[in-house]
């Protein structure tokens, strides 16, 4: 199989094709009852032996990991267990995106719970920016409030915290983003990226940072017995794992370890009867119906939860899935639904000039497109597309009211919020962070030229000088005959799955396949009928956006020759039956 290896395709990538080992597949076969494609795709990932009936069938009870083990949770939840006790004012200040409204709605619904009513405060995008800010804070002092929640932010704004401290506030912040050289003197700290966070759960999201909290609050009131003394009902904080499991899809942290226990029962609860009446409501909007998956959660909810920021009506999400009352989450769901359309339309016309500007950067490491009034709140959307086109990082800044605002979307191999963070340590940007994929700054359009050169110099260190290459893993190789197996597709996605950043959907390779028809569907889609090259059943195979690609162009004007085709399996459902279909990633000539 190594000779199945590709150098360079069709969308300028190399694939890297895993060659299991067939005796080890073939005991997870005969051990586990799987297909032969189930039990490669394990081997390929590296699931151990051992693992293997815990990783398709996993439990919350075996599996769901000590909150006590993160750095500062032990003191941080006696002490906010006391406070509710004692019946603290508290607050909320979450972030205005998907992990900020899901964070915001998971603390807000378990202190309800616990009997307080916490004032949530969700800072406008387009006018406050990302993080907290004195006047913010200073208007919740000004309510009463005694202790901040802060949520997936405040690890990188020390002054702002000191100031709030200096207010009387006492703060907890909840967060995972990367800690800079100084962390915040803030009552409490809890995040798996803190230097000395020994816990191994830095993929958690901040909302499922959130139910860490959670879990451990709940469990030291149950120590000081203050449900019993209060005649209240303990929270049933496993009712919240939807909502956690939808920020964490939507922030794109790694399905791995616990985010991938907490999305796989957050999503079969999504699907259920007992789900958020705000999901429910925003999934009725978009007229999307159960099962949900990952894909429904960030490309059909997510971008209408993070619509409301994006066109400056920041809070919408959080009011959602914090609110009960039918009606309210109702008129919501349909508003995001709106503020989505509206968004679409903007990002479109964007998107176009950003790639055209793109065009002109392919040599550099790091693309960097900026325009004078572009909406702020669509630089990281746009981001995203520039990456996609060009298989490398790419920052997208709107120049508006005397400031730079920017996005980045980052590849492999490029940590591109330490680029940014690294960028405000150094006085470049006025305000930096992120993670691994993706982060925000803004910056004095002054210091645009420096912050292009420190970007793209901090880019070409981390890649060792070398330029972005995309890389395709193969997981493994099948025939169309076999890709045909819809039970096996089924169980891909079924006992595999989820998938998602960090665990990505099954790269799979179809060898010398032929192609019967090349047909356009809408504007830039192409539908293909395959086969095996000798010929047989016919698969259908959907090239997404191909239609002016080099591949695109390949199966139109060269369809008469034998290509490998790589690209994910799926099940499609019409009129009652089912049959497996590719979506294609990548294809190369194979004679």
């Amino acid at each position: 199989m190594a000779s199945l290896n590709v150098e360079k395709s069709l969308m300028q990538a190399r694939w890297k094709l895993h060659d299991p080992n067939v005796d080890q597949v073939d005991l997870y076969m005969r051990q586990h009852d799987l297909p032969e494609v189930v039990a490669r795709l394990l081997v390929a990932r590296g699931i151990a032996g051992d693992q293997v009936a815990g990783f398709l069938s996993p439990t919350l009870r075996e599996h769901f990991p000590d909150p006590f083990s993160m750095a500062g949770m032990e003191a941080c939840a006696r002490d906010v267990a006391q406070a509710i006790a004692e019946g603290k004012k508290f607050a909320i200040f979450g972030d205005f995106d998907v992990d900020g409204a899901t964070s915001s709605a998971v603390a807000y619904r378990f202190l309800k719970a616990c009997g307080i009513e916490a004032p949530v405060y969700i800072p406008e995008r387009l006018t406050e920016g990302y993080g907290p800010n004195e006047a913010a804070l200073q208007s919740l002092r000004d309510e009463g409030a005694e202790i901040l929640l802060m949520l997936d932010c405040g690890t990188g704004a020390v002054d702002t915290i000191a100031a709030g401290a200096a207010m009387g506030l006492q703060i907890v912040i909840l967060d995972h983003h990367e800690q800079g050289d100084v962390l915040p003197s803030a009552w409490h700290i809890i995040n798996p990226k803190r230097r000395d966070d020994e816990s191994g759960l830095d993929m958690l999201a901040a909302v499922g940072v959130t139910f860490m909290f959670c879990v451990a609050v709940n469990a030291k009131l149950r120590e000081i017995d203050f449900y019993n003394k209060n005649k209240i009902k303990e929270p049933d904080v496993k009712s919240l794992l939807d909502l956690v499991a939808l920020g964490t899809i939507c922030d794109i942290v790694p399905l791995t370890h616990v985010n991938r226990l907490l999305v796989r029962f957050g999503f079969s609860l999504m699907s259920g009867e007992q789900a958020n009446i705000g999901i429910r409501a925003l999934a009725n909007a978009a007229a999307a119906d159960p099962p949900f998956t990952p894909y429904t959660a960030g490309f059909v909810l997510g971008p209408r939860v993070n619509a409301g920021s994006r066109v400056g009506q920041s809070d919408l999400g959080a009011r959602l899935f914090r609110s009960d009352d039918v009606e309210e989450v109702r008129n919501i769901a349909w508003k995001l639904h709106d503020c989505n359309d509206q968004r679409k339309a903007m990002q479109s016309a964007m998107e176009a000039e950003a790639l055209q500007m793109a065009e002109g950067q392919a040599g550099e490491s790091l693309i960097i497109v900026v325009k004078p009034d572009w909406p702020s709140g669509l630089t990281g959307l746009v981001a995203g597309r520039l990456k996609e086109q060009f298989g490398k990082p790419c920052c997208v800044i709107s120049l508006e009211d005397g400031m730079g605002k920017g996005s980045g979307r980052s590849v492999a191999g490029v940590h591109l919020g330490q680029v940014f963070i690294d960028a405000q340590e150094q006085g470049i940007v006025l305000k930096g962070g992120g993670h691994a994929m993706a982060g925000g700054f803004t910056l004095d359009p002054a210091g645009l030229d420096a912050f292009k050169d420190f970007a793209r110099a901090h880019v070409v260190k981390q890649l060792g000088g070398d330029m972005p290459a995309v890389i395709h893993e193969v997981d493994t190789v099948l025939s169309v005959r076999g890709a045909m197996n819809v039970t096996a597709v089924k169980m891909i996605e079924d006992k595999l799955g989820p998938f998602g950043a960090g665990f990505p959907e099954p790269l799979v390779m179809l060898p010398d396949v032929r192609v019967h028809t090349a047909d356009i569907v809408g504007r830039d889609h192409l539908r293909l009928l395959v086969s095996d090259a000798e010929g047989g059943s016919r698969m259908k195979v959907m090239a997404f956006r191909a239609v002016d690609t080099p591949m695109g162009q390949a199966f139109l004007k060269d369809g008469q020759r034998l290509f490998h085709l790589l690209g994910h399996l799926k099940v499609n459902s019409w009129n009652g039956r089912e049959s497996a279909e590719m979506h294609l990633k990548d294809a190369v000539y194979a004679n």
